[in-house]
């Protein structure tokens, strides 16, 4: 079993930045590739970044490339997703998800745990 927690989520203002965090617990976190999904009210969870488990290989969905960041310290068993230059659509309750596979996947059905997720609203 992992646990997920998430953290670091609140209200901004459009432009403003904000870092998410995932702390993970009950495995080792080296062992799991982990993704940040997003699900804003009436839409479908949807991919925002994964990252491999040694941290080499990440991605990004089109709509935050170049504004979104995620690192991850598996020493602090903690994965990061560092949101900068906010938009109003970027308003929606994020999640972490862990899997344990190779690389990294951009839908939620092979990732194996998740947090209970952060709300993230951006004001115009």
């Amino acid at each position: 079993q992992v646990q997920l927690v998430e953290s670091g989520g609140g209200l901004v203002q459009a432009g403003g930045s904000l870092r998410l965090s995932c702390a993970a617990s009950g495995r080792t976190l080296s062992n799991y590739a982990m993704g940040w999904f997003r699900q804003a009210p009436g839409k479908e969870r949807e991919f925002v970044a994964g990252i491999s488990g040694g941290g080499a290989i990440t991605r990004y969905a089109d709509s935050v490339k170049g504004r979104f960041t995620i690192s991850r310290d598996n020493a602090k068993s903690t994965v990061y997703l560092q949101v900068n230059s906010l938009i109003p659509e970027d308003t929606a309750v994020y999640y972490c998800a862990a899997g344990r596979y190779a690389g990294v996947v951009t839908t939620p059905g092979p990732y194996d745990y998740w947090g209970q997720g952060t709300q993230v609203t951006v004001s115009s």
